[in-house]
């Protein structure tokens, strides 16, 4: 019957939507607003990625569950249109590193040697590091579900630049490494934050994950050296009852001393334009697979 009455709709970040004529709409009964090529960002020296798990756009915010992040998006940034991909999750963080969904399978035990942000930073020399809650150990970039550690929360251990370099795989560390990195000032340029599967929202409340924000993240946003030039994402993977843009409208929040106040942008992104803002931050100009057309996020931050 869909077939009957829809068309398909392509967005820059390469997702498919069928909308649905009859109705009007797309997805979940929005249509996004069409996309601007935006502008630059300015420079950082250290910009942070991290990642909450399966909520629409309106369970979170405003949500009582959630104060601090909200407090964080009515203090920076807040992107109103932001739209994930595909469901279910490994596409979406592989958009956001790689460019490219790569897969739809959770499961997932290959290895993508496609062009990432990895290959971007140290061809640029910039350091990196992965910071997972409840990793096994160093280095571990097996697939899969240990205890509260999930591998698809953690696309850099997928990478073929990394996996297959004994000088990068050991970026590949335990969260508890962030509070050692604060300690000694040793923060890495490029950082990506992943909570486990309670704090990420995907198996507890709401709650939970905020309560883990403000005691685990709160630390690295006080900090002298980010507040001096840092960038923090906060965004989530997908909706979890909305197609719109292929993943739904969620949360995106920026998180800087150089980020307009009390901002909101209406302008429509995906996660490609995070994956190209995460680069251009840093100073790097050439952005991999399709984060190389998608819109920039210049908008969010002072000149």
């Amino acid at each position: 019957m869909l077939h009957a009455l829809g068309r398909m709709r392509y967005w820059p970040g390469g997702a498919a939507l069928l909308c649905v004529a009859a109705l009007g709409a797309c997805g979940s009964g929005e249509t996004p607003p069409p996309p601007s090529p935006g502008v630059e960002p300015p420079r950082f020296g250290h910009v942070f990625i991290l990642v909450e798990e399966n909520a629409n756009y309106l369970s979170v915010i405003g949500s009582p569950a959630m104060p601090y992040l909200n407090g964080l998006a009515q203090q920076y940034g807040l992107a109103t249109q932001y739209y994930a991909d595909t469901h279910p999750s490994i596409g979406n963080y592989f958009m956001m590193t790689v460019g490219d969904t790569v897969t739809n399978d959770d499961a997932w035990t290959g290895t993508v040697s496609l062009d990432n942000v990895v290959r971007r930073l140290v061809a640029a020399g910039k350091s990196w590091k992965s910071y997972a809650e409840d990793l096994p150990s160093v280095g571990y970039h097996m697939p899969g579900v240990v205890g509260k550690y999930a591998s698809r929360h953690t696309p850099l251990s997928y990478l073929s630049d990394v996996v297959n370099d004994p000088g990068q795989v050991t970026r590949l560390v335990p969260f508890t490494q962030l509070a050692t990195d604060l300690a000694g000032d040793t923060l890495p340029n490029y950082g990506f934050l992943v909570p486990n599967l309670c704090h990420d929202a995907h198996d507890c409340p709401l709650d939970s994950a905020d309560t883990w924000l403000r005691s685990s993240i709160d630390p690295l946003i006080q900090h002298p050296t980010f507040q001096h030039d840092g960038l923090l994402i906060i965004v989530f993977d997908e909706s979890r009852s909305d197609n719109t843009g292929g993943g739904g409208r969620i949360v995106w929040i920026v998180v800087s001393s150089r980020a307009k106040r009390g901002y909101q942008s209406t302008a429509a992104y995906q996660h490609a334009s995070t994956l190209r803002l995460t680069l251009a931050a840093l100073g790097i100009t050439q952005y991999p697979n399709r984060a190389a057309g998608a819109p920039a996020m210049g908008e969010f931050f002072t000149p």
